[in-house]
């Protein structure tokens, strides 16, 4: 392998044509396809980085597939077809790295871990939060016991618009959440519970309410939506001695509402202390870790085909809650 990884990027919409700007800025990367089924978007993109002839563009994603020389893809395509793309480019040898969530389906999901591995490639899952370096701040107050006995936790991320089409609120906005409350807990729910409700499409829950019920007892409210005006993207621990909490709109992101009770149940050591953290772009860190894991022939530790798997796993369960009515056991 040389040594800059020559990447193609499959998809250059919203999130699309971040990732290629990070690649595109990255000592260790060179671009040198990019993908998108619409001509017209194709040269937006190349008029806005200043993109030369050396780089292929095409409509085809097969055609890109075939470029000699080319090590990995990054996969920002709709979720639906994510499962053709990742197959295909792993049976071409070739490193992926994926958009969340890695599919729609669990069985799709373990066979393109187990491809990967068969094929000796990397498979790394963009699940952007877990790059952040608040949330990787926040990992580290909660596994040094200052907390105290964790008690319970609860997220919320609402906006109003934008809505899709092809899937509900919770396959849109709950694994943002899930990955977040797991890689703080460091554990994954073994029993979880929603309910839905349709305002807008028929067929596509746009409000959900969910519970995580953890290993360790802990247990998690989530509250997700299309509907609300008043954008809400925050999270939080709380445990017996304070409070973790994220709240990524706040200019303030990540603090700690310290506050206990006394034998007789009256609040003591009250204050409120904010956590300091990197200002590093958390796709950027993205890009530099999927480099590493490429570079080095090493499994991702932070975010794994597998770990994206397992949200899969968890965001099935409840959507299976949703439509039985009813709490559902993950099966590990």
């Amino acid at each position: 392998m040389s040594e800059a990884t020559t990447i193609a990027l499959f998809g250059v919409g919203r999130w699309g044509v971040h990732l290629l700007r990070n690649f595109l800025q990255h000592p260790r990367a060179r671009v040198v396809a990019v993908v998108d089924p619409c001509g017209v978007q194709l040269e937006t993109i190349a008029q806005r980085f200043g993109l030369d002839e050396q780089i292929f563009f095409t409509t085809q994603w097969q055609d890109a597939l075939e470029l000699s020389g080319l090590d990995a893809v990054a996969i920002t395509t709709p979720a639906t077809t994510h499962n053709q793309l990742i197959t295909a480019a792993l049976k071409q040898n070739l490193h992926v790295l994926a958009a969340k969530p890695l599919t729609l389906d669990v069985a799709e999901s373990i066979q393109l871990c187990q491809l990967a591995e068969l094929q000796q490639k990397q498979l790394v899952v963009d699940h952007t939060y877990l790059f952040h370096p608040a949330i990787v701040r926040g990992q580290e107050l909660v596994r040094s016991g200052k907390l105290g006995k964790l008690r319970y936790g609860y997220s919320t991320r609402t906006h109003l618009s934008p809505v899709r089409s092809d899937v509900d609120a919770l396959w849109d906005l709950a694994i943002h959440d899930i990955a977040i409350l797991n890689f703080w807990l460091g554990e994954s729910p073994c029993v979880v519970e929603a309910r839905g409700s349709v305002w807008l499409q028929k067929g596509l829950a746009d409000t959900v309410w969910a519970t995580l019920i953890y290993p360790s007892g802990f247990e998690a409210r989530l509250h997700l939506g299309w509907l609300n005006p008043d954008k809400q993207r925050r999270s939080c621990i709380v445990g017996e001695n304070g409070s973790l909490i994220f709240d990524e709109l706040a200019p303030e992101a990540l603090t700690v509402q310290w506050g206990k009770f006394d034998s007789e149940f009256k609040p003591i050591d009250q204050s409120r202390e904010i956590l300091q953290f990197s200002k590093q772009e958390p796709l950027q860190q993205v890009c530099d870790h999927f480099l590493d894991c490429v570079q080095n022939d090493r499994a991702s530790e932070i975010s794994s085909g597998w770990l994206g798997a397992e949200l899969v796993q968890i965001l099935a369960a409840l959507s299976e809650s949703m439509r039985q009515g009813k709490a559902i056991e993950l099966v590990k």
